[in-house]
């Protein structure tokens, strides 16, 4: 990332919470990452550094693009209090092929399951969840008020969020549950494996090299075969 300084300074200027300010690497590291999501390489950013509010994250937001360091197409989006800086056209898009390819693999983790299995890809409320949102987001983009944070409440009540952040991360398979049962799941003192994914680049200055990275979690001997 050729100029880092206005990264490092809109972060320091809008992201502190109390007495705790973001700067140095951080900064520039979560620029890396809002980068990645202007560009395409991934659909949102999920904020999850401090418990900066979604005006923060869009004042911060807002800052980089007024100073053409990310493209005006760019969106904050808060579902229950879970901030995310969203590609509104890659995010569209990604919607609309999972609707019609159903390329994420679900796995279920119900608590009442002896143990996780793939289940029937998008039926029902997963589909409903996916609709519901994509009219969402493509209602927030075509209205005036684009450039405030597209915060979602009420809809959101009955979305499961573990499966739907899966979802709009880009992740290649996301856990679901029946949450109208119970919010419990069949993991419990499993052991997990981890799968990391990585892309890396060298910086033009200052020597640093920066790195997007993808961790997927996967029961130890029972899911990871279906991802090779």
């Amino acid at each position: 990332m050729s100029n880092e300084r206005p990264f490092s300074v809109a972060a320091c200027k809008w992201l502190s919470v109390g007495k705790k300010s973001i700067c140095g690497s951080l900064s520039i590291e979560l620029g890396v990452q809002v980068l990645a999501v202007d560009l395409g390489l991934k659909p949102a950013l999920l904020y999850d550094i401090n418990c900066a509010t979604a005006d923060q994250v869009q004042q911060y937001l807002c800052t980089l693009q007024s100073n053409s360091l990310v493209s005006k197409s760019l969106i904050t989006v808060d579902i229950n209090g879970n901030v995310l800086i969203v590609n509104p056209d890659m995010m569209m898009e990604h919607l609309k092929q999972l609707l019609i390819s159903s390329y994420v693999s679900v796995i279920d983790v119900s608590h009442t399951l002896e143990k996780p299995h793939i289940t029937e890809p998008l039926s029902g409320d997963l589909r409903s969840m996916l609709q519901e949102l994509m009219s969402v987001l493509q209602t927030h983009v075509q209205s005036p008020n684009k450039d405030q944070p597209l915060l979602v409440g009420d809809e959101a009540g009955k979305w499961n969020l573990c499966t739907l952040f899966g979802i709009l991360l880009g992740f290649p398979c996301t856990y679901w549950f029946d949450q109208g049962k119970s919010f419990e799941n069949c993991l419990a003192m499993t052991p997990l494996m981890v799968f990391k994914a990585s892309v890396s680049w060298q910086t033009e200055t200052a020597g640093h090299a920066w790195r997007l990275n993808y961790y997927y979690f996967f029961p130890a001997g029972r899911l990871n075969y279906y991802f090779f």
